[in-house]
């Protein structure tokens, strides 16, 4: 059986035939499902503000409060659940099916046992909340959209763990048709669990994060009956002994995934950071900034898609030990984003003012103004975010995950975020200057990752 599963997966890995355009092919393949995959998260999300918004502006309010608070824990568990791409993807290259399902185990342990302790922070929510000086009645209103959404950690976890071990087998798609399917069923229930209606409880901020748990719990059971049971999943048997916890590789798992935790804490501070900044310029300002950074998040999606298929990509030729194939995969994955995100730039730039007034109509011209420059100014912003994004999705498919985080530090909080002071105060940019910060950090991150991925290519072909 075991010979069987090799031979059947070692040529969906990808033999290198020194063609750079079936790379581009490969990428492409893996990284548009998963881009979709990624879009349809947002997509949620935002479903899920446009129901809360019927409840009016205070519980939209509280439910961007509950997110904040929610999202330092949930980003945690994510950069620890990305390792698992990255492990299995070079055992899939290697042809090692044992060490794929091995993979897979230790992700769902540690989605489990770290949901647990990640759980603390969203239900006591508001007391972290008070504790920095919001509102009691806002707190108490984002403690029982806490209530509701704490549930759902485990499983959302867990689904990125499967998630994950699926692309790096070179199917994407089963996440992406699960994720397709759960947005208007996220909706209704979300929808119905607000206001009481198909016979189910009047539940208010309550039901939106128990009906988003509830979505939660069926994308990972989903996802975990599509391993079980079909193929090419079900070859690898990736269910097998789900009850051992395999420690070695474990440890192994969180010495790769909590350095990409730390990376993304740190950019998520960073702009949580910002729009303290953006609230000591002028309100005009912060509701600027937040609707240009929505429109960055979108955008972001792309660079992510393929940053992701960097990761198995070269996670592929390295557990093959194809050295050459390593290098054309991170350059293939790089021009690939570089040229995407260009142009889709170039469409923001042009769209500037006409995504201003979608959000705030022709009445508040200065605020459209104010934002219309602010993507302006962030075209070149979105072009270094994503090759960093690419670029770290590269590294991780090697493993190399600790200087990221050191990258990460240098760019964001010794580049980054003192240039946005500087500008926005001392040279009186005000939210230009923040922007134009945050684009020269992001480049400086940038450029030390093409570095660090281009000498790490060198020495493992030398």
């Amino acid at each position: 059986m075991l010979d069987t599963v090799q031979q059947h997966s070692q040529p969906q890995a990808g033999v290198p035939r020194g063609l750079l355009g079936e790379e581009f092919v490969e990428t492409l393949r893996l990284a548009v499902p998963m881009m979709l995959t990624q879009l349809g998260q947002i997509a949620m999300i935002t479903t899920d503000l446009a129901m809360i918004g019927h409840l009016g502006e205070s519980a939209v309010a509280a439910a961007a409060l509950a997110h904040t608070v929610y999202f330092v824990s949930f980003t945690f568990g994510l950069g620890l659940m990305s390792a698992v791409s990255p492990l299995a993807a070079q055992a899939f290259g290697a042809g090692d099916v044992r060490r794929i399902r091995r993979s897979l185990r230790v992700g769902l342990w540690v989605a489990l046992l770290i949901s647990l302790p990640m759980m603390a922070s969203p239900l006591y929510g508001e007391q972290i909340l008070l504790a920095l000086g919001q509102a009691p009645h806002s707190a108490a209103l984002a403690q029982r959209y806490l209530n509701g959404l704490a549930w759902g950690i485990a499983p959302a976890l867990g689904f990125i763990a499967l998630r994950s071990m699926m692309s790096a087998v070179n199917r994407p798609q089963a996440p992406l048709w699960i994720t397709v399917a759960a947005i208007p069923i996220n909706a209704v229930l979300v929808y119905a669990l607000i206001h009481g209606l198909f016979g189910l409880p009047e539940l208010g901020l309550f039901g939106a994060g128990l009906g988003t748990t509830l979505v939660n719990l069926g994308t990972f059971l989903a996802a975990l009956t599509i391993a079980a049971l079909r193929k090419p999943f079900a070859d690898y048997r990736p269910l097998a002994h789900l009850w051992r916890i395999d420690w070695p590789l474990m440890r192994q798992l969180v010495a790769v995934g909590a350095p990409i935790s730390f990376s993304l804490l740190l950019e998520y501070g960073l702009f949580s950071s910002a729009a303290l900044l953006m609230g000591l310029i002028s309100t005009t300002a912060l509701a600027a900034h937040q609707i240009a950074l929505q429109v960055t998040a979108v955008l972001f999606m792309v660079p992510l898609g393929i940053g992701m298929a960097a990761t198995v990509r070269v996670g592929h030729a390295f557990g093959r030990g194809d050295m050459v194939g390593l290098r054309r995969a991170g350059l293939v994955a790089a021009v690939l984003g570089v040229a995407f995100v260009s142009a889709l730039t170039v469409a923001i730039v042009l769209g500037r003012y006409q995504l201003g007034r979608l959000f705030f109509g022709e009445a508040s011209a200065a605020t459209v103004e104010l934002t219309a420059t602010l993507l302006l100014v962030g075209a070149t912003f979105f072009i270094a975010d994503g090759l960093q994004t690419i670029m770290g999705g590269a590294l991780r498919g090697i493993n190399d995950t600790r200087m990221t985080l050191v990258f990460a530090a240098i760019g964001y909080w010794c580049v980054a975020f003192p240039v946005a002071w500087l500008l926005a105060f001392d040279a009186h940019l005000g939210a230009v200057g923040v922007w134009i910060g945050f684009s020269v950090g992001s480049f400086v991150y940038a450029g030390l990752l093409v570095l660090r991925f281009r000498m790490l290519a060198r020495r493992l072909a030398g």
